[in-house]
């Protein structure tokens, strides 16, 4: 599989976001085990996780801990398998999303993780999203300590805007890699982040990739009718013989050298799927029929 950078870091230019494997709808836990396998069997080497992947009050860390048998029970190796876990957010029994950035919350937080993934260090913890009650500096403070204390080796950002990547680079320096955000053909208005991801050299991890093609777990059942808006993603794939979600993870690894996106995935086939898009190099007459990148030129 193609290649992305991570700071010093490379994993393959498609993850597998592991979210499905632990919400509602999740599948039993054998079939959750044999999707991670054949990620890892399809060359994926970025597993992304949460602390709050689990059903709505019960069992936090359920991902986290799923993740971590996943990989002890994989038949080959894992020593290039980065896991990118994040906190910050919380899910209480009424299946809301709580937002807690508190620097002691947040430490405290990656300490857990840290057991349920059963390592040394975090490969990369990244802040869930801000908190507008807490000052943003102290969240990242907290990111910036855990490095110090090598806990966590690489840190991340997820649902910020341009000036909190700044201000967190500012903080963290070069142990700053990446930032996700949610991206697809249907949700482009990180475009700004994109870019500025692409000045910096971050990671840009876009979650829900597949929006306009596909649903998010968040949204409810992955079944989805075909949008009109979106239909040269269709078109593209009927003549390439492919999937319309390979062709739009295609696109987004074409809109620039720093993208790596994170589709979430519940059955082997579709991860095994989606891995195909690292190879899927779009023409530029197949690209000039999707949506207009959002920085000028291809890759």
């Amino acid at each position: 599989m193609r290649q992305r950078h991570l700071g010093e870091l490379t994993a393959g230019a498609i993850g597998l976001g592991a979210m499905p494997l632990s919400i509602e709808g999740r599948p039993d836990e054998a079939r959750a085990l044999a999707t991670v396998h054949a990620a890892l069997d399809a060359g994926v080497t970025l597993l992304d996780t949460a602390d709050s992947y689990h059903l709505p009050g019960q069992d936090p860390g359920h991902n986290e801990r799923l993740l971590a048998r996943a990989l002890a029970t994989y038949g080959g190796g894992t020593d290039g398998v980065l896991v990118a876990t994040k906190g910050g957010r919380g899910r209480p029994a009424d299946g809301s999303w709580t937002v807690t950035g508190a620097p002691a919350r947040l430490k405290a937080a990656a300490e857990a993780s840290l057991r349920r993934l059963g390592v040394e260090a975090i490969g990369l913890y990244q802040l869930h999203k801000p908190d507008p009650a807490v000052p943003f500096e102290d969240s990242v403070g907290a990111l910036r300590e855990l490095l110090d204390e090598g806990k966590i080796r690489l840190a991340g950002l997820s649902n910020v805007d341009a000036d909190q990547i700044r201000r967190a680079r500012a903080i963290l320096g070069d142990r700053l890699v990446s930032v996700q955000n949610r991206y697809s053909p249907e949700t482009r208005d990180s475009d700004p982040e994109l870019r500025l991801c692409a000045e910096l050299g971050l990671a840009f991890m876009p979650w829900s990739p597949l929006g306009g093609i596909s649903r998010s777990s968040l949204d409810g059942p992955s079944g989805r009718a075909a949008d009109a808006r979106y239909a040269a993603f269709h078109e593209v794939a009927r003549e390439r013989g492919v999937s319309p979600q390979q062709v739009c993870l295609a696109w987004l690894l074409s809109l620039s050298p720093t993208v790596l996106p994170i589709p979430g995935a519940s059955r082997p086939e579709t991860i095994r799927d989606s891995a195909g898009a690292a190879e899927l190099l779009l023409t530029a007459g197949e690209r000039a029929r999707l949506p207009r990148a959002a920085l000028p030129g291809p890759v």
